[in-house]
C-alpha cells in the first residue's frame, strides 16, 4: 500500500493508495485542519489511528507547502516542521520522499482527464516543450517541468516569494502599501487567500464593506470572492478583478521564465471557486499582455485544475515511482 500526503497551510490531505497502471488507485482519504496539530508527524499518527490497522505501507510521499532541503521541510505559513526520518519511523518503511507541494502536483499534470481541467486557452502544445504550474491558496506555489527521456520532470520553486511586479499606477500604489506594511512587496502577498483580504482593504480604502465584516475570519477570502462574483459590492468586485488580472500576469511571467510551451496549469484551492472570474477574459488578457512575446504566449495551453485532490494524487504517483525504483 502507498501513502500520500498533501500538507498545506490550511488543511492536510492524507490517503492510502494501491498501485495502478496509469494512476494509483485511492482507497482511503482523510482531511485534517493543519493548525489543529502542533506537528505534521502528529497528523500522520492520527491518520494511522483513523484508518485502523492499515496494510503494510511500502512507500510514502508527502507534498509540503514550503521548501524541502535534505529531507527536511517547514511549512512557510504555519511554522510546522517535518522530516523524512520522522515519516520513516512512523510508517516503518525506508522508501519515503518529501517534496514541495507544487512539485507533487506537477507529477499528475500529464494524467489529468478532460473533466479534471477547465481550458482557458487551447493553444498549440509543443510535444517536447516544458510546462509550469502555479497555485494560489493559503500561499502561492510555483513549479516548472522539463522533458527528460520522454516524460516531464518537476523542479520545485519558491517563486511565490519573489517580488511583485506592478504593471499599472494603481498596482504601484498597492506595492507602496505592501512595502510600508511588510518591508517589501512579494507576489504571495497579492496572490493568495490573505492577498484577497489585502486587495479588499485596498479597494475599500479603509471604508466599511456591507458584505464582509470580519477580515480575520478563516472564510474571509471565500466571502470576498463570493461578494465579488455576485457583483453586490463594487469594492469586492474591483478587488477580485485586480486579483484575477495579477494572477494572469504572473502565470504569463511563469510561462516566459520556463518557456512552458506544453502548458501552464492553474492549481490551488482558489481557482475553482472563482472560475467565472477566470473565464471572463481578464486573466487571459493579462497573461498575453507581454509584448513582444504575445504571439508566443498565444500558443501556450492554459488550464485550470478542477480536481481538489490533484496534489494528493501527484504525491501518490511519487510514492509509486519510489516503489518501482526499489523493484
Amino acid at each position: 500500500m502507498l501513502l500520500a500526503g498533501d500538507v498545506g497551510g490550511t488543511k492536510t490531505l492524507l490517503g492510502l493508495f494501491e498501485r495502478g497502471e496509469i494512476r494509483p488507485v485511492p482507497r482511503t482519504t482523510r482531511s485534517y485542519l493543519t493548525t489543529s496539530f502542533s506537528t505534521v508527524a502528529e497528523i500522520l499518527d492520527v491518520f494511522l489511528r483513523d484508518v485502523q490497522h492499515p496494510p503494510r505501507i511500502t512507500a510514502a510521499a508527502l507534498g509540503v507547502a514550503g521548501p524541502v532541503v535534505h529531507g527536511r521541510a517547514r511549512l512557510t505559513n504555519v511554522q510546522r516542521d517535518i522530516t523524512a526520518d520522522e515519516v520513516r519511523s512512523r510508517l516503518g518503511t525506508a522508501r519515503v520522499q518529501l517534496l514541495n507541494d507544487l512539485e507533487a502536483t506537477a507529477h499528475v499534470l500529464e494524467l489529468l482527464t478532460p473533466d479534471e481541467v477547465c481550458v482557458l486557452q487551447e493553444g498549440e502544445p509543443s510535444a517536447d516543450g516544458a510546462a509550469a504550474v502555479i497555485a494560489a491558496g493559503t500561499g502561492l506555489g510555483q513549479a516548472y517541468l522539463r522533458r527528460a527521456n520522454g516524460r516531464w520532470v518537476a523542479a520545485a520553486s519558491e517563486g511565490g516569494h519573489a517580488d511583485f511586479a506592478a504593471r499599472t499606477d494603481r498596482e504601484m500604489e498597492l506595492v507602496r502599501t505592501l512595502r510600508d506594511r511588510h518591508g517589501r512587496a512579494e507576489i504571495e502577498q497579492v496572490l493568495s487567500g490573505p492577498g484577497l483580504v489585502t486587495l479588499h482593504r485596498f479597494t475599500h480604502r479603509g471604508g466599511e464593506c456591507p458584505l464582509v465584516n470580519d477580515f480575520t475570519a478563516a472564510d474571509a477570502p471565500a466571502a470576498i470572492s463570493r461578494a465579488g462574483l455576485g457583483g453586490r459590492c463594487q469594492g469586492c468586485a474591483d478587488g477580485l478583478r485586480m486579483f484575477v488580472s495579477a494572477y494572469g500576469a504572473e502565470a504569463g511571467n511563469l510561462a516566459l521564465r520556463g518557456l512552458a510551451l506544453s502548458g501552464v496549469y492553474i492549481g490551488g484551492g482558489i481557482a475553482p471557486k472563482i472560475l467565472p472570474a477566470l473565464t471572463s477574459g481578464v486573466f487571459m488578457d493579462a497573461f498575453l499582455a507581454k509584448a513582444p512575446m504575445t504571439e508566443l504566449l498565444s500558443k501556450v495551453p492554459v488550464k485550470v485544475i478542477l480536481n481538489p485532490e490533484a496534489g494528493l494524487i501527484g504525491a501518490a504517483i511519487c510514492a509509486q515511482e519510489l516503489e518501482n525504483r526499489a523493484r
